[in-house]
């Protein structure tokens, strides 16, 4: 089999962007190649244009473009000859895209399309409670209703997106991300900077990040040691026109959790593991996500988790048994857990063997890359 994938992100030293979309895109097609899959991996928005191999998956850099006029459809119409262009010399048999942004919306491929739901700009507005754009909308809607088949990482990504965009249950695949589980060990999982709280992910208000702010400040009342490491990009905040939403977690931090916190920026990847060892804590708040790439990853290191409630988490983690759930706007109960979690080192080891274990069973991509290429192939012989 021959499949080929597009997308904007993907992680290595030569592309300029990459983030949850990309480590699980790379994750499967590293995998997949592993099975002996041709895997052909289609970067757009890139510096420059250029071909090399990445662990055994062949990397096709596309550079940006810009147009006279209307360059939202004749660069994705670029896109399309490209990649149309590889997919007849190397007799690809199928082509996934994400759904975020529409991108293949205008493309049109002589080879199955399948679209993954990695979260589209329409799922992430209805989960904000925010207005999306009109153009937007349209866009991710065409593109999906050009895709012969849809992955979704949740059942709630899945069964959300459906309502949204009023696609057919019936083409609508759940196959979780998964890790590659032996390059996530943790050989001292009973050593680690103690009180230590660890947020990795943009700085922006949909991560739940100013509840985060909040409960820090709640936690370091009851324990005045305690630290907050945080770790990935800044973003502009929406809600307020601020230009940097860090600058608004450090206007509600209270004197004394400003002095506890270190705010990293963003990290090469292979950094972010080390941080993960070192923590005593992993949280994630957020209000939107389609899995949570960085949730798992903590989970396969032992790492006590205390994570959202919403949706798509309950699909993670078992609540008391393998990690915490706790609504982000519940600021109280949030704190409390992570206290709790302070001061019982034996439950952290006992939360953090369970969620490795939580992991093996489900975000093994060993496994998952294997029913993946079940589904492709059912895809391709239709």
């Amino acid at each position: 089999m021959k499949l080929g994938f597009v997308t904007s992100e993907y992680p290595h030293a030569k592309i300029k962007h990459a983030a949850g979309i990309g480590t699980s895109i790379k994750n499967l097609a590293i995998a997949l190649a592993d099975k002996g899959i041709d895997v052909t991996v289609f970067v757009y928005h890139q510096n420059k244009n250029e071909i090399f191999i990445d662990e055994n998956v062949e990397i096709h850099l596309i550079k940006k473009k810009r147009f006279k006029v209307a360059t939202w459809f004749f660069y994705r119409k670029h896109i399309q000859n490209y990649v149309n262009d590889i997919v007849k010399k190397k007799h690809i048999k199928i082509i996934e895209a994400p759904d975020w942004t529409g991108i293949t919306a205008f493309m049109k491929f002589k080879i199955p399309l399948v679209i993954r739901f990695h979260g589209s700009d329409a799922y992430f507005c209805k989960l904000e409670k925010r207005k999306q754009k009109f153009k937007n909308f349209i866009f991710e809607k065409l593109a999906l209703k050009k895709a012969k088949a849809y992955v979704a990482p949740t059942a709630y990504a899945g069964r959300e997106t459906q309502k949204i965009f009023g696609l057919n249950n019936n083409k609508i695949k759940v196959i979780h991300y998964g890790l590659q589980l032996n390059h996530f060990l943790n050989e001292k999982p009973h050593v680690y900077n103690e009180n230590s709280m660890l947020y990795i992910g943009t700085i922006i208000r949909k991560k739940g990040v100013l509840e985060l702010a909040e409960v820090f400040n709640k936690v370091i009342e009851s324990n005045p040691k305690a630290k907050l490491i945080l770790i990935g990009s800044d973003a502009p905040d929406i809600k307020t026109g601020s230009f940097s939403t860090y600058g608004l977690m450090e206007n509600l931090f209270s004197e004394k959790a400003k002095k506890q916190s270190s705010y990293l920026g963003k990290i090469p990847y292979a950094e972010v593991q080390e941080h993960i060892k070192k923590a005593h804590v992993c949280t994630f708040p957020s209000f939107a996500e389609t899995l949570g790439m960085v949730t798992i990853e903590s989970m396969a290191l032992q790492k006590p988790v205390v994570n959202t409630s919403i949706g798509w988490a309950q699909e993670l983690i078992d609540d008391e048994v393998n990690g915490f759930l706790v609504h982000p706007s519940k600021i109280d109960d949030y704190a409390t857990r992570i206290i709790e979690l302070f001061n019982d080192k034996n439950k952290c080891a006992k939360i953090g063997e369970a969620a490795r274990k939580k992991v093996e069973q489900l975000f093994n991509i060993e496994k998952n890359a294997d029913i993946n290429i079940e589904y492709y192939k059912s895809i391709i012989e239709k």
